[in-house]
């Protein structure tokens, strides 16, 4: 039987009138519905340590649930925080931190607990989460002014695993932490789920309790107060203890079947890649009706396929679609990925002219794929399109690209892009579907009187509505500035002279 609260629900909590109260709410099972901070450490401890520091989390779990439920919170969650981050980069834990754990942050938002939280002026958050971990998150996307959490010991840059004094901010570490910061002036609402939070909530004006409810829908994508349109990070899904073990047993068979995979797009014929792919559990979907090749004796030059930019395969699955090898310009991309690609890739310098005469030397030459985008972006967004394009010929085929993944992105801003296509391919079942959408007409080309910009905001306005995506004017540099601190050009070694 469980024991009451002396703390109403948070549902009877007033959200009305709030503008000048302060809150100061706990954050697992607070104000995120799930009670277990086990997934965001395997999180950090795969997207800045690797598989083998992701096993060491999950094989520490065990001892880790063991103290927390019989012995204390406080040793629990410092089995896991030292499994986590011992030895691991304070500067990778923050990358983490900013750019990885916010989206899966923000899929599990509690409604109450955020209609209360949202409401009063001055927000602070009191975890047992390390500060490092939560803030970022906490700060950008819910406008929190004030986050309080376990401080995590470093030494030269690197995480020790141990705590810093006063330790975890559990129980009475929390009232503690309160009453440092607030003083003779208390917050007007606490918010807590959980027996070790009274201490704090007791402190407080108003204490509301979350009951646990798993029946209890998050805040809505449209609902939240900022949406997530960068991410970074390899995992798709939460790595909840049974999902951890899954990634660690199926990374060795993944690796292996994408070789496989990228060995078949790589070395069988163009025409054949497609039955190839199904036949290893790749999917490939075409909606639309592609244009023929265009015949070298015509005189015309060739097709600019203007794609929707998800991963560096675009243009490979666009090949695989047509049947035939269709040469791609790209911005960036590792030298692995270079070559071991089936298709001719051709990188632009970023000047304007040399560029632009690139682009119109091969489209003499035939058919041309192009991501106007610059880089990928994959939630239901459109970054804003380049305009060049549009300048250098009037043949443009849009390309809506969509793709599926269960377990790992094929994308990354952070990490080395030459995984990327090993990455896409070790899913058990990866998914791309091609859509071709109507050639631009002539009257909305550029020699019709339209500016380049005209042309390529209505392409992507196009490509937009087929997939039900939104159009945005963040470019390039804004997703690299976001999640890895630069413009996400990959430098090329420089050339040595060759001695007289």
């Amino acid at each position: 039987m469980k024991n009451a609260t002396p703390f109403p629900p948070v549902e009877t909590c007033s959200s009305n009138g709030r503008e000048n109260h302060t809150v100061v709410a706990d954050m697992d099972g607070t104000l995120l519905r799930g009670r277990s901070s086990f997934p965001y450490f395997a999180l950090v401890a795969f997207e800045a340590g690797g598989v083998l520091r992701l096993l060491m989390v999950l094989l520490s779990a065990p001892l880790a649930g063991l103290l927390y439920y019989f012995v204390s919170e406080s040793a629990g969650i410092q089995v896991l925080i030292f499994a986590t981050y011992a030895g691991m980069k304070v500067s990778d834990i923050e990358s983490v931190g900013q750019a990885v754990l916010p989206k899966f942050y923000s899929t599990d938002l509690h409604p109450e607990s955020w209609r209360v939280f949202s409401s009063c002026g001055k927000r602070c958050v009191l975890t047992a989460n390390p500060r490092i971990m939560v803030e970022g998150f906490l700060k950008e996307f819910l406008g929190t002014d004030l986050v309080l959490g376990t401080e995590i010991g470093t030494y030269k840059g690197r995480a020790t695993g141990f705590v810093l004094s006063p330790g975890v901010l559990v129980a009475e570490q929390k009232a503690e932490a309160l009453l440092k910061e607030f003083g003779d002036k208390p917050p007007e609402i606490g918010l807590g789920d959980r027996q070790t939070d009274f201490p704090f909530m007791s402190l407080c004006k108003e204490g509301y309790i979350v009951p646990h409810n798993q029946e209890v829908k998050p805040v809505p994508s449209d609902k939240l107060p900022k949406p997530i349109v960068f991410h970074d990070g390899r995992l798709v899904q939460k790595p909840y203890p049974i999902m951890a073990l899954l990634i660690v047993l199926w990374i060795p068979i993944g690796f292996l079947l994408a070789c496989l995979r990228i060995a078949a797009g790589s070395l069988l014929p163009m025409p054949m890649v497609y039955y190839a792919f199904w036949a290893l559990g790749v999917r490939v979907t075409v909606k639309g009706n592609p244009p023929p090749p265009v015949k070298k004796s015509s005189g015309q030059t060739g097709v600019l396929f203007i794609c929707s930019h998800r991963t560096l395969l675009d243009p490979i699955f666009l090949s695989t679609a047509l049947g035939r090898p269709i040469p791609a310009v790209t911005y960036s991309v590792s030298r692995l990925s270079e070559i071991i690609s089936p298709i001719k890739t051709v990188r632009l310098s970023r000047d304007r002219e040399t560029d632009a005469s690139q682009i119109k030397k091969l489209l003499e030459e035939g058919d041309l794929a192009i991501c106007p985008e610059g880089t990928t972006c994959r939630e239901p967004f459109l970054l804003r399109f380049s305009a060049m394009f549009a300048e250098l010929t009037d043949h443009l085929v849009p390309v809506a690209m969509v793709n599926k993944m269960s377990m790992f992105h094929g994308t990354t801003a952070r990490g080395w892009k030459g995984m990327d296509p090993f990455y896409f391919f070790m899913n058990p079942s990866p998914a791309y579907e091609v859509t071709f959408l109507n050639k631009l007409p002539l009257e909305l080309t550029c020699s019709s009187g339209k500016s380049s910009h005209e042309v390529a905001n209505y392409i992507q306005r196009v490509i937009a509505a087929t997939l039900s995506y939104e159009c945005t004017g963040f470019t390039r540099k804004d997703k690299y500035r976001a999640l890895a601190g630069n413009d996400g050009i990959v430098a090329e070694k420089p050339k040595q002279k060759a001695k007289n």
